[in-house]
C-alpha cells in the first residue's frame, strides 16, 4: 500500500512544466485574495480561451454544440463553466468542483472608531471561517473588497499589496506585560472582539479658522478618526456611512513564495481552497478529448457551511445547467435531473498534510502526505463520518484506474485521527443530486493559518489527475 516520493519520477523536462504551472499559480494567488478578484482573474483567463458567457449566449439564441465553451457568474462570487461534449448531456457531466473563499478577517459593517486617548483609529471585524484568532495578530495586512455607494458606485480597494503601500496590523501584548494573558487557553488567548485593524493615529490638521467652526470641532473630538476618514473621502470618493454597504476582507499582505533551499514548496495566503480551484481551472484550458460535457465550478461560502445565494447549496449551479441543456436543445425538468444524477465529480477541496511536529494528530497510515501527489478522501466528516460524503467503491475503483491510466501519482487519506477532529466539503451537496462524488486535492500545511504551504509537486500531480478525470470519468 506505500506510495513513492512523486519528486521521484521527474525528468528535466517535466520539472520545467512544473515549474511553469506552479509560477502560474502563484500569480493567481497574487492576484485573487478575495472570491471578486478570484472570479476576476478568472475570467479575464477563461475569455481569452474562448468562452461565451451564458446571458450572452441565450440573447444571441445561440445553439450549443460539441466544443463550446460557456461560462456563468453569480454575483461575482461564484462561477460555473462549461465545455460541450459530443454525447448528450443526459448522459451526464464530469464535474469538478472546489471553492474560493478563504478564512479571513471581515470589516463590520459600523467600523470606525477612536480609542478614548486619541491614540489610534480601529477598523472593527469579525474572522470568517475557522481560524486560530491568535494567528492574525502582528502581521502586515492588507484590505481588499468593495465599497458600493448608493448611487450604486462601486469602489474598488486593493491596500497594502504594492511597495509603496501602507499595511495594517492587529496588536498584541508585550511578552514582558503578558504574565495573565500566557495563561490563557489557545482559544481564548486572542478574542474574536480583540481583531480589531490599526489603520491610523495622527490627527486630522486643521487650520485656525477650521477649529472655530462647529463641523472642525466636531472633528477635533475625534481628531485621529476624522484624519483616516478625510483620507478616504480624497481618495476613494466614499463616506463613513458607506461602510454599511461594503464588503472589506483583511488578508495578510504580501506575494506567495517559494519556500525551502530547493524551492519545493509554496507558501501562501488562500491556498484552501485556491490551489484546487487553479489546477481544476487549469484543466478545463488544457484537457483535450472528452466525450461528455465538462463542468467546472468554483463557489463561495463553503469555509462557513455553503450557504447563501452564492454558496453551493444554493440553485445557481442547477439553474446554470438547465440553461445550457436548453441551449443545447435537450432541456425539460427530466432531463436536467437525468443529467445531474448521471454525472461525476472530483469535489476538490485540500487535505491535511501529516505534520512530523504533531504527528500524535494523525493516523500515519492513512494521512496525507506532502510530496506524494494527489489526495483521495473516500470521505470527510468528523467522529462516526457525519456530514460526510462517503463514496462507492465502484466509484473509488473507477477513480484509481483513471489516475493509474493518467501514470497519476496519488494517495488516499483521512483528515487526522478518528475523534480528533474533522472537516466537511461540497461533497454532499452534490451528491444530493445521486451523482457520484469524492472528495479530492491537494495536501497542506498550516491549514486556515495566514501563511499555507503546499509542494509544487503535489499542486501539479493534481492538476494532472484533474485532466485524467475530466478526459475520461464516464463511469
Amino acid at each position: 500500500m506505500s506510495r513513492k516520493n512523486a519528486w521521484e519520477k521527474y525528468d528535466e523536462k517535466s520539472l520545467k512544466k512544473l515549474e511553469k504551472l506552479c509560477a502560474e499559480y502563484r500569480t493567481f494567488l497574487d492576484n485573487g485574495k478575495t472570491e471578486r478578484e478570484c472570479i476576476d482573474t478568472i475570467v479575464n483567463t477563461i475569455e481569452k480561451a474562448g468562452y461565451v458567457e451564458l446571458e450572452t449566449a441565450i440573447k444571441e439564441g445561440k445553439k450549443l454544440v460539441k466544443g463550446d465553451r460557456v461560462y456563468s457568474v453569480w454575483m461575482n462570487k461564484s462561477i460555473a463553466m462549461f465545455e460541450i461534449g459530443k454525447l448528450p448531456m443526459t448522459e451526464g457531466m464530469n464535474i469538478l468542483g472546489a471553492h474560493i473563499d478563504s478564512p479571513r478577517l471581515d470589516v463590520k459593517q459600523n467600523p470606525m472608531y477612536e480609542d478614548g486617548d486619541h491614540l489610534y483609529t480601529y477598523l472593527d471585524t469579525h474572522y470568517y471561517g475557522g481560524v486560530k484568532k491568535y494567528q492574525w495578530v502582528t502581521l502586515p495586512l492588507a484590505i481588499h473588497g468593495v465599497v458600493v455607494k448608493k448611487d450604486g458606485t462601486i469602489i474598488e480597494m486593493n491596500v497594502g499589496e504594492n511597495d509603496d503601500d501602507p499595511v495594517f496590523f492587529i496588536s498584541d501584548l508585550l511578552i514582558h506585560l503578558a504574565a495573565d494573558q500566557m495563561t490563557k487557553s489557545a482559544a481564548k488567548v486572542i478574542e474574536g472582539e480583540a481583531l480589531d485593524l490599526i489603520v491610523g493615529s495622527k490627527p486630522i490638521m486643521l487650520s485656525a479658522e477650521e477649529k472655530e467652526s462647529e463641523e472642525g470641532k466636531a472633528k477635533a473630538r475625534s481628531a485621529i478618526k476624522s484624519g483616516v476618514l478625510d483620507i478616504l473621502k480624497k481618495t476613494y470618493d466614499f463616506e463613513e456611512d458607506d461602510f454599511l454597504s461594503a464588503e472589506l476582507e483583511i488578508v495578510p499582505a504580501g506575494k506567495a513564495r517559494e519556500a525551502g533551499f530547493d524551492r519545493s514548496l509554496i507558501l501562501g495566503y488562500g491556498q484552501d481552497d485556491r490551489v484546487c480551484a487553479f489546477t481544476s481551472l487549469k484543466a478545463m484550458l488544457d484537457m483535450k478529448k472528452h466525450d461528455r460535457t465538462v463542468c467546472c465550478i468554483l463557489v463561495d461560502k463553503e469555509e462557513i457551511g455553503s450557504v447563501g445565494a452564492t454558496g453551493m447549496q444554493s440553485k445557481f449551479f442547477e439553474n446554470a445547467v438547465a440553461e445550457i441543456m436548453n441551449l443545447a436543445g435537450e432541456y425539460s425538468e427530466l432531463n436536467v435531473r437525468r443529467c445531474l444524477s448521471k454525472s461525476c465529480m472530483l469535489s476538490s477541496d485540500v487535505s491535511a498534510a501529516l505534520d512530523p511536529s504533531y504527528k500524535q494528530c494523525f493516523e500515519t497510515k492513512n494521512a496525507a502526505l506532502m510530496g506524494y501527489g494527489m489526495v483521495f478522501n473516500k470521505f470527510t466528516g468528523a467522529r462516526g463520518k457525519s456530514g460526510s460524503n462517503d463514496a462507492n467503491a465502484e466509484y473509488v475503483a473507477h477513480i484509481r484506474k483513471l489516475m493509474d491510466d493518467g501514470d497519476v501519482s496519488y494517495q488516499t487519506a483521512e483528515l487526522g485521527k478518528v475523534d480528533v477532529g474533522g472537516g466537511g466539503t461540497i461533497a454532499y451537496i452534490l451528491a444530493l443530486y445521486g451523482m457520484n462524488v469524492i472528495d479530492s486535492g491537494v495536501a497542506v500545511l498550516n491549514m486556515h493559518a495566514p501563511w499555507e504551504a503546499t509542494s509544487k509537486v503535489d499542486v501539479y500531480e493534481t492538476y494532472r489527475g484533474y485532466i485524467a478525470f475530466a478526459e475520461g470519468a464516464n463511469l
